[in-house]
């Protein structure tokens, strides 16, 4: 049987010569917390068996304890540092209330990310994204402060946003064509089958404009597209594991729009049977299949999930045009295009008015 590392799948990030497995290993909510020492080298061993290649972090991770045990495992692992992805984000910190320890002040984006390399225990990361937009800062000293990190200190190669609007995105992008720094070149946002309006609509046009790249998170919902919490929430999860932190996500579960998804999951569970995979696989090969995402971030809490989260990349080529119809039709929620050019010509005149950036 060919291995599946031969089947995995690269993607340019974004406009950028990097290129990333589409699958990728987050640390949300798993490294540093449920998951720890041998065990993540175990699962990043796994991942790395199956030809992945990227792994993301960020600060605010369990505090920080997510980048210190990912650091662990790599050293302990001892790949050639050119042989793989690693990213992290800054905005949150790692907990202190002092306040120049969050945000993305050319500060805290250059102590932040410092602190960063010592804790993931390597001179750089190949990419830093800004975990949130900063309403505080100009976006002139964001994209400032990521610029010397990249240009001046050697700390990354490419900085990218997270959670950022298309219209904070084109803001830095112009500000870094106008003042000769650098630009974003991928944003990470929230995409799975039943949040698209994001990455479907509203950063269509960045991708058509700027070839702007997408590294997703949550492609299973927090677990929901896995189909386990069909019948409620069972102990162990996630979601039982971390009620506070996801205490939207279980409101959302039990409210009258989570029960119309369970609905369809259920209906999606008899294709991915039809198919002879797992739920969860069928979810991370839809969004695979979507050519304008990166790679997928999943997580995982053993090497079981590890090896069932990359079977994904076989099952996109069996994806035909009629099973993605039939699942469209299930969804029953296509994100509607909207013109938003008006806006958009507003914000780039708004900005050349201006000419030191978004607040």
């Amino acid at each position: 049987m060919t291995s599946l590392r031969t089947q995995q799948i690269f993607r340019y990030l974004g406009a950028s010569g990097l290129k990333v497995s589409v699958i990728g290993l987050g640390t949300w909510l798993t490294i540093g917390e449920t998951v720890n020492g041998v065990t993540v080298e175990d699962c990043l061993q796994a991942a790395r068996s199956n030809g992945v290649n990227f792994f993301d972090t960020a600060e605010e991770y369990a505090g920080g304890k997510a980048e210190s045990e990912l650091g662990a495992a790599l050293q302990e692992l001892a790949w050639p540092r050119y042989e793989y992805v690693l990213s992290t984000k800054i905005y949150f910190g790692t907990g202190s209330q002092e306040p120049n320890t969050w945000g993305l002040s050319r500060k805290h984006i250059v102590e932040g990310l410092k602190s960063s390399l010592g804790r993931l225990q390597t001179p750089y990361v190949d990419i830093v994204y800004a975990h949130r937009p900063d309403f505080g800062t100009p976006m002139r000293e964001v994209v400032e402060g990521f610029t010397q990190c990249i240009r001046n200190l050697n700390m990354a190669y490419y900085w990218g946003t997270s959670e950022w609007s298309a219209e904070q995105i084109r803001s830095a992008t112009a500000i870094a064509e106008r003042y000769n720094l650098i630009a974003p070149v991928a944003e990470q946002p929230e995409y799975n089958m039943f949040c698209r309006e994001r990455v479907e609509v509203e950063y269509r046009p960045l991708q058509e404009e700027l070839d702007y790249g997408a590294t997703t998170f949550s492609p299973l919902a927090c677990g929901v597209l896995t189909g386990k919490y069909n019948n409620g929430v069972p102990d162990g999860s996630r979601l039982a594991l971390n009620p506070e932190q996801l205490k939207e996500e279980i409101e959302h579960l039990r409210s009258a729009e989570g029960q119309s998804q369970i609905g369809k999951l259920k209906l999606l569970t008899r294709v991915a049977k039809r198919l002879s995979v797992k739920m969860a696989t069928l979810a991370l090969a839809w969004c695979i299949k979507n050519e304008s995402v990166s790679s997928v971030i999943t997580a995982a809490s053993c090497v079981d999930q590890i090896h069932q989260n990359c079977e994904a990349v076989a099952l996109v080529p069996k994806l035909t045009q009629e099973i993605m119809d039939e699942i469209e039709d299930i969804l029953d929620n296509r994100p509607e295009p909207h013109d938003d050019f008006g806006r958009r010509k507003a914000a780039k005149r708004s900005l050349a008015e201006v000419g030191t950036g978004y607040r």
